[in-house]
């Protein structure tokens, strides 16, 4: 675990307003300023991802410091055109060796990578979000940080 990271996870849809993004950026900010986070890890996938990283990366300019890391649970080997891509976005991105051939599950070990290299997480859960079909990836990321013992800003 790493002391000074925050990870993201949360719906792929989301209710996305002024308040939401005043009290993410708050969130991250106090980080930033008060527990000295330097690292954030980012998912892929969802508007509450895309969301974070738009704040973060208007943070950054404030705190130039601060990293941005995409962690894939798709493509293990990239392009160098690719790459060049992500970095357009992001600081650095890294796929984890343990989720290869984790199939469908591979968004749920790539959440469980990022909460293990965490110490805090900022998380968007909402009920009325969660599928009835099927597990919520969300839910079971929320369940694995809490298990975990992570430090978690829960939103909305």
């Amino acid at each position: 675990m790493q002391e000074t990271t925050c990870c993201f996870f949360g719906h792929r849809t989301i209710n996305e307003t002024e308040d939401l993004k005043t009290k993410l950026t708050d969130s991250i900010e106090k980080l930033i300023t008060y527990k000295n986070v330097d690292t954030f890890l980012f998912g892929s996938k969802s508007r509450f991802d895309s969301l974070c990283l738009e704040l973060v990366t208007r943070i950054k300019e404030k705190y130039p410091h601060v990293k941005r890391i995409y962690v894939r649970a798709e493509f293990p080997f990239i392009s160098d055109n690719y790459l060049a891509y992500l970095l357009k976005f992001y600081d650095d991105t890294y796929y984890p060796d343990k989720i290869l051939g984790a199939g469908r599950a591979s968004y749920v070990e790539r959440n469980y990578e990022m909460v293990n290299n965490s110490k805090y997480c900022i998380a968007y859960y909402d009920e009325t979000y969660t599928p009835t079909t099927r597990k919520s990836g969300t839910k079971i990321t929320l369940d694995y940080a809490i298990k975990k013992g992570r430090e978690i800003a829960l939103f909305p």
